[in-house]
């Protein structure tokens, strides 16, 4: 790798592009901090992973897609938080629900991309879908959802001349892509997962394939590699939030390949997010958990109500925010009676009332929530 040029600028009448060398080809690591945070970032994904063995983890993945989406999006500049991403439509601001359907859009490719990785194998149509859905009826809609761009595009600048990035020719998208899916079903390479999904997110976001939404695909693309690999049982890893809060690292390392061939800082950045991740992941987990066990001792304390909060508080693990015709849908009963309970959960501090208003009341699980805005 040491010797080995990741790209060259190739002038195109009155710019120039980046042209990346193709990844599908065998790769030697002679840096030793990156061996080190390797071993680091596999021992607490196999933490986080094991979760999934002992908690009831789909209740809490609806909260883990959408903290990435609002994350991911949050990077492209969308102001929506998570607890904002829970709310209907017609709850939402009118001036927030462009960033809140961008939102929406993301948590949707997520959870049908994993879907679809039950039939597809991690592939330029999987890709292609998962863009398809994310761009759907928002902004950048009309640029070409679900297909490779067929024209210039770039990143940064009012114009391609002034451009702080300008990816490859167009001509050149779909067999960059090809080499990426290649790379990404090579079982034989011997290069460990987690250092090709880090080059092949690098890889994925300098072809920018497509003309809108290039950064949230390329983010979404590291879960459903691990998930495809079986290296997580359940997408519950999610980079997001580490890129988010390392904004400025981020790009600069991504770029840092292109300018300086460094892909091992690369790596290096890359991996250390993945221990993060992991570690803030299973501090989630076990906030949950012992969350669960108070909830639990209290509603054994109210009586013959037990049996319906417990239905409402198991619902609100994987939506954190209910009004009370929706406590009467899930407990079969008529609004009195789901008013009454509401007023219990309120008194033991599981539900907070968010709205103010006398109509239309939102609760929230707010300590819930509060341990994925950690």
């Amino acid at each position: 790798m040491d010797n080995y040029k990741l790209g060259i600028y190739q002038q195109q009448g009155y710019y120039k592009s980046f042209q990346p060398t193709y990844i599908n080809r065998g790769w030697r690591i002679s840096d030793m901090q990156v061996w080190q945070l390797l071993s680091q970032a596999d021992r607490h994904l196999g933490r986080l992973d094991m979760y999934s063995e002992y908690v009831h983890i789909e209740l809490f993945i609806q909260m883990h897609i959408a903290k990435e989406a609002v994350q991911s999006s949050k990077i492209e500049g969308t102001q929506t938080n998570i607890k904002d991403a829970f709310l209907a439509k017609e709850d939402v601001l009118t001036e927030k629900r462009d960033d809140w359907e961008e939102v929406q859009n993301y948590i949707q490719a997520m959870k049908q991309a994993v879907e679809l990785l039950h039939r597809l194998p991690f592939s330029s149509r999987l890709i292609k879908q998962t863009h398809k859905i994310l761009l759907h009826g928002v902004r950048g809609e009309h640029k070409m959802p679900g297909e490779y761009r067929r024209s210039q595009n770039w990143i940064g600048g009012a114009s391609i001349n002034d451009a702080i990035f300008v990816p490859p020719i167009h001509t050149d998208v779909n067999e960059l892509m090809s080499d990426i899916e290649k790379f990404a079903n090579d079982d034989s390479n011997p290069l460990p997962d987690l250092l090709k999904v880090a080059l092949i997110h690098y890889q994925f976001e300098t072809v920018h394939p497509f003309l809108d939404g290039n950064g949230r695909v390329g983010r979404l693309l590291i879960t459903l590699y691990l998930v495809n690999k079986g290296i997580l049982k359940q997408p519950i890893l999610y980079l997001s939030d580490f890129f988010e809060k390392n904004r400025s690292l981020y790009y600069d390392n991504l770029m840092r390949v292109r300018t300086h061939n460094d892909l091992n800082q690369w790596f290096k950045f890359f991996l250390t997010g993945v221990i993060e991740t992991a570690k803030n992941g299973v501090k989630t987990f076990d906030g949950i958990l012992q969350l669960q066990k108070e909830i639990d001792g209290k509603l054994k304390d109210i009586g013959a109500r037990s049996g319906d909060a417990f239905k409402v508080v198991q619902y609100l693990y994987s939506h954190p925010i209910i009004t009370a015709h929706k406590v009467s849908e899930i407990t079969g009963k008529s609004m009195r009676p789901a008013y009454n309970l509401i007023n219990v959960l309120e008194d033991l501090d599981i539900l907070t009332e968010i709205t103010g208003a006398q109509r239309g009341r939102l609760y929230l699980f707010k300590e819930y929530v509060n341990l994925f805005n950690d």
